[in-house]
């Protein structure tokens, strides 16, 4: 698929370094659970974020005096742009504008006052940096749910446009508007309903989605449905698990749908039947140790390894390298081209050399 050719028309928003919007590459978001006052470990771990593929990093800023890691990050190695999560109190918004933050999360109808609200748009404005908007299901306005009776879909979409509607006032549109829910369903319904009423980019994800598993599970209907329609901007997969662990389920789901230069290895496999004469499920999971551990499935290539001679070599043909098995060996398939048998026994590292090498 190439992804462009449906994607949602949006406005171009500058993050520091990174663009998100219009044509830019969908953008891959995590979030520190370090304290934020403990510069070193909240630097650790973003330095491992980096590492991991992390496009944009959010950290939560409770006071002002956590506002003084920011600077202390982009002195020591963090190279990618950094947003601030900040609640209530907009004076630390102003204090991370100052600081050098390259965006800022706010719901404006939480911070009180018109006046605060200008002035957390004059300080944005000023520091050339743009406003999340970050609305979810615990958030709405009571006017808005009193309206709707409950979290719908419909509700959700209009608080996240009132909330643009504050900033938009000071001629700011400077936006990217962010819609969660914990049922994947809603979040669809919501984002959905959203991007037909604006132009801003849009930040995709499942919030309170669970632990790895289930949260990936659920990440992957919500954002995959999304990225689907062409509907998607940056994303951020939220797990109760590391997070360094949200990078790699994004990029599964990218994976998944076949974005173009943001997948890495997709790997297609079988689900076995009677015809497969070789372990396969034992083999899949050996590949995908070993292809971690060499550091290779950030790799955007399509990898088959594939059961039985009735699909497995039409499906390693249309991969970059594959496998299609035999009774106790397989053939080996590389660009369309069977090269040889290979005993079942050598076949994940031969897959890993071959890999390696292309």
């Amino acid at each position: 698929m190439i992804y462009n050719d449906i994607r949602r028309k949006t406005k171009r928003i500058n993050i520091g370094n990174v663009a998100i919007g219009d044509t830019s590459p969908i953008a891959i978001q995590s979030m520190t659970n370090t304290d934020t006052h403990d510069k070193s470990a909240t630097l650790c771990q973003i330095l491992s974020l980096q590492r991991e593929g992390c496009d944009i990093v959010r950290i939560t800023v409770p006071d002002l005096e956590a506002v003084a890691t920011i600077p202390f990050l982009k002195e020591n190695g963090v190279a990618i742009p950094i947003v601030a999560d900040i609640h209530f109190d907009y004076k630390i918004a102003l204090a991370c504008a100052e600081a050098g933050v390259d965006k800022i999360r706010i719901n404006p109808g939480n911070i009180g006052s018109d006046d605060r609200v200008h002035a957390v748009v004059k300080a944005c404005r000023t520091a050339g940096i743009p406003i999340r908007i970050g609305v979810n299901s615990g958030s709405l306005e009571k006017e808005i749910l009193a309206k709707h009776g409950s979290p719908t879909p419909e509700a959700l979409a209009e608080s996240a446009l009132y909330h643009a509607s504050l900033l938009e006032k000071y001629d700011f549109d400077d936006i990217v508007i962010s819609i969660k829910a914990s049922n994947p369903y809603n979040m669809i319904l919501a984002n959905r309903i959203l991007a037909k009423k604006c132009d801003y980019p849009l930040h995709l994800g499942v919030t309170e989605a669970g632990g790895k598993e289930m949260g990936s599970i659920k990440s992957a209907v919500g954002i995959g449905a999304l990225l689907c329609d062409g509907i998607g901007d940056t994303v951020r997969v939220s797990l109760t698990d590391r997070p360094e662990e949200e990078i790699g389920a994004a990029k599964r789901i990218f994976g998944a749908i076949g974005i173009s230069g943001q997948c890495g290895m997709d790997i297609v496999s079988c689900p076995t039947c009677g015809r497969t004469k070789i372990d396969l499920i034992s083999l899949v999971s050996q590949f995908e140790k070993r292809a971690r551990e060499e550091n290779i499935l950030d790799k955007p290539l399509k990898v088959a390894i594939m059961g039985c001679v009735v699909n497995g070599p039409g499906e390693a043909r249309e991969a970059d390298i594959g496998i299609a098995g035999g009774k106790g060996e397989a053939v080996l398939i590389k660009k369309g081209v069977i090269i040889e048998k290979i005993p079942e026994g050598d076949v994940v590292e031969r897959l890993i050399k071959e890999i390696k090498n292309l």
